[in-house]
Order: structure tokens, then C-alpha cells, then sequence
């Protein structure tokens, strides 16, 4: 009959393991661990203690060894166990990662994990994991554009100083057109969502006309000014002028963020400027809708309203676009801007310096 040989226990183990074994709060996978190694000190046999503690012959050797060499503490912690297959290569990670940013595979452009794993040679899951680990996502694309506004610095640290500091006792409002607008109707119902299925639609549509949304979002309530006309010339954007002129408290200026379209600098136009004094126009630089933040609003309506709805008329799509204008003034939510003036011009210097380098 096979026996453990007895253990010494190292002074103050003895209190410290029957403390573990007393306390309610111990993991059991401790508790038992613990009894192993107070049984074995007393120099119970081999047989007895897996018999008492209800583990088998190997476990019980193992966590007597485990505590010859890492005392109590080895037994608070699991083994670590080897992985189930060997890590990648660092240099097969590292040629994955070159591949991706600096080559373009035959006759594409841009790597799909299949393709990228038939010239590394590994699995398309190994690609997978590099990419997701390294943060590429070479599927993906984004659009930009830099300005060449000669004045860029001027307006973009005048209209971020609007949002991060407004004036007193004035409005600051985000003002621009959302034009041609289409009434698109399905050619046939779409089918619901299920489980298991997304709701569908018709790839083709039948034309019913356009229109263009003007809008002002109040850029501390986020509260919005809106109305459709069928066009966006000079006319239909002094009726929108007045329309905020007698939308917004008389006693209050208004400073509009507006970009640098025609129609905002016609005679016209600053003539009535010049006789509503309270009025204070700000441009944004060419090239640079992304810092007007009514620009959010209309990608929301877009994603929300517009983009998978279906109108017979104009006049339906015009109703649409005021039920939500009314739903989102009912309790509206404004847009924060937190990007300093400083840190937009040094990724501008960074994207320059990026372009100048690659071309």
C-alpha cells in the first residue's frame, strides 16, 4: 500500500491552513487542497488521505508537491496550463501586420483574411486575431479631406471659440441646408423583420421629388429651428432668416455657423443682415462641414427617418421630416464639442505631414 511520506509544515503554515480550512468564505478546491497538506504533516498514508478528502491518489501528490515547493500560496493558484496549440511566430505576426499596411494583394485592393492567409500560410482565424489585436481593419475605408482655406486657422478657431465659449446673452445656432431630399417609394412592400431575419426592402424605387430642409440647432439646447422649401436659393434662405428672427427671443443676438455656400453672401442677403443688426454670421472654412454641428443633426434624421422610409409625395416626406422635428424638440439633447482648437490643428499638422510623406 502506497503511502505519502510525512511533510514538515513551515512555521506558522499549520495556523494559516486550518484558518483557510475553517473559513466559510475559502474556494473548497483551497479548502481541500489545504486538508492534503494538513494530513500529509501529520503523516497519514497515502490511501487515507484521498480517502478522507475524496480525491484521488495523483491529486493528492501533486498538491503535496505543490507545497514542498510554493508553501501555501501554491495552492491558492491553479496550474498554468500550456496552450493547445503553440503561439504564432512573432516574425509571421509581425509579416501579417507589413503585409496590410504597406502591400495590396494581386489584382485587389486590400486583403480579405482568406487571402492574406494563403500568402502567410496560417489559418484565416489566425489573421483574424493579428488584425483584431492590432486594431486593422483593412475592409473598412474612410472619407476625408483636408482644407486649403487660406484663413482655415482664423474661422476654425472662431467657430470652435462659439462652442466652447459663447457669448453672453446671445444664441449661438448651427445653420445649413439638407438639399434634395427624395421622396423615394418601394416598388414593392418590404417583408418584416423575424427571427432570424432582418426586415427587408427593394433595392429599386419609383421617384416622387425632392425637397431641402433648413435647419438652426441651438447649439446649448440642441433644440431645432426647421422648415422644407423646394429649393435652397437666396429667397428661400432670407425666409428662413426671418423665420429664426421670430423664432428666438428678440432681446438675445444671434451668432449662425453657416459654411462658405453662395446663397449666404448675396447682396441681398447683407442687406437684410445689415438692417437685423443682431444677426453675426460665422463661416466655417471650405472643406470643413464636419465643424458645422448641425451637420450631426441631419446624420441622425438620415440614419433615423429618411434613409429606409417610403413616400408616396413630397408632401409625405415633408411630414415625415416635421413629425420628427417635433418628436425631437419635445425633449431635445444637445451636441457636446470637446475638441480644442489646439488639438484639431495638430491632427491637420499630422495628416499633412502623413500625405506629404507617402506622396
Amino acid at each position: 500500500m502506497g503511502k505519502i511520506e510525512r511533510i514538515q509544515l513551515a512555521p506558522g503554515d499549520r495556523e494559516r491552513l486550518e484558518k483557510l480550512v475553517r473559513d466559510r468564505n475559502t474556494p473548497q478546491k483551497v479548502v481541500w487542497r489545504a486538508r492534503i497538506v494538513l494530513l500529509a504533516g501529520d503523516g497519514v498514508g497515502a490511501v487515507a488521505v484521498a480517502r478522507q478528502v475524496g480525491k484521488s491518489l495523483p491529486c493528492v501528490r501533486r498538491w503535496r508537491r505543490r507545497y514542498t515547493t510554493a508553501g501555501v500560496e501554491g495552492l491558492l493558484q491553479d496550474a498554468t496550463r500550456p496552450p493547445g496549440r503553440p503561439p504564432l511566430p512573432t516574425e509571421t505576426i509581425k509579416r501579417v501586420v507589413e503585409l496590410t499596411l504597406h502591400e495590396t494583394p494581386p489584382a485587389a485592393t486590400h486583403w480579405s483574411e482568406r487571402t492574406m492567409a494563403a500568402k502567410v500560410g496560417i489559418a484565416p482565424s489566425s489573421v483574424h486575431k493579428i488584425w483584431k489585436a492590432h486594431g486593422l481593419k483593412p475592409h473598412l475605408v474612410e472619407t476625408f479631406k483636408l482644407s486649403r482655406d487660406p484663413d482655415f486657422v482664423a474661422k476654425m478657431e472662431d467657430v470652435v471659440g462659439l462652442y466652447l465659449d459663447p457669448p453672453a446673452k446671445a444664441l449661438v445656432l448651427s445653420v445649413d441646408e439638407k438639399s434634395q431630399i427624395q421622396a423615394l417609394d418601394r416598388t414593392q412592400p418590404g417583408l418584416p423583420m423575424k427571427k432570424g431575419r432582418a426586415g427587408t426592402m427593394t433595392h429599386d424605387y419609383k421617384r416622387h421629388g425632392t425637397t431641402t430642409l433648413f435647419a438652426a440647432l441651438n447649439v446649448l439646447t440642441g433644440a431645432v429651428i426647421g422648415r422644407c422649401m423646394p429649393r435652397h436659393r437666396r429667397r428661400e434662405f432670407l425666409q428662413f432668416l426671418k423665420q429664426i428672427d421670430k423664432q428666438t427671443p428678440a432681446d438675445l443676438d444671434l451668432h449662425l455657423i453657416l459654411d462658405n455656400y453662395a446663397t449666404h453672401k448675396t447682396a441681398e442677403v447683407r442687406r437684410w443682415l445689415a438692417a437685423h443688426p443682431r444677426f453675426h454670421l460665422h463661416f466655417t472654412p471650405t472643406s470643413a462641414s464636419w465643424l458645422n454641428l448641425v451637420e450631426r443633426f441631419f446624420a441622425e434624421i438620415t440614419d433615423k427617418r429618411i434613409r429606409r422610409g417610403a413616400f408616396n409625395s413630397v408632401a409625405a416626406l415633408e411630414k415625415a421630416i416635421t413629425d420628427y422635428l417635433e418628436h425631437h424638440n419635445a425633449n431635445p439633447k444637445p451636441f457636446v464639442w470637446t475638441a480644442s482648437a489646439g488639438s484639431i490643428l495638430e491632427k491637420v499638422a499630422r495628416a499633412k505631414q502623413t500625405l506629404e510623406s507617402v506622396h
